[in-house]
């Protein structure tokens, strides 16, 4: 099913909060201030729904979760969609998905070649 999707010029405000509680797992507290700061100032850029995933190690959630499931009704009735939050820890030598793994997951499951706008950013100093 060959579906257009629908982007935000930018993400949303709630999405930086949303990053920012699911980085405090992984990095310490200053840090994701810095990381989220960061985002917030980061240009725009654009990657493919299947190089994200394989970058960032993750496994791809079914159309059976219900985020999953909001965000693709979201698609079929052309609603737009907020740009992801990447961090790029190299370190670990992978991509963090800070905010927008089940949006990720709702476009892979239209086309996983699917251009996603986001914002990136290294956890490095």
């Amino acid at each position: 099913m060959s579906k257009e999707i629908e982007w935000l010029p930018e993400p949303e405000e709630k999405n930086y909060p949303a990053a920012a509680s699911y980085l405090e797992l992984l990095y310490r507290k200053e840090q994701v201030d810095t990381l989220v700061n960061k985002l917030r100032n980061a240009p725009m850029a654009q990657f493919k729904a299947k190089d994200i995933f394989r970058a960032s190690g993750l496994s791809l959630l079914g159309v059976s979760n219900s985020h999953v499931e909001k965000d693709r009704q979201k698609i079929k009735d052309g609603k737009h969609l907020s740009p992801i939050l990447l961090v790029r820890d190299e370190g670990q030598g992978k991509v963090v998905i800070a905010d927008g793994y089940h949006r990720m997951c709702a476009v892979y499951s239209f086309d996983e070649d699917e251009v996603i706008p986001c914002k990136i950013v290294s956890a490095g100093a």
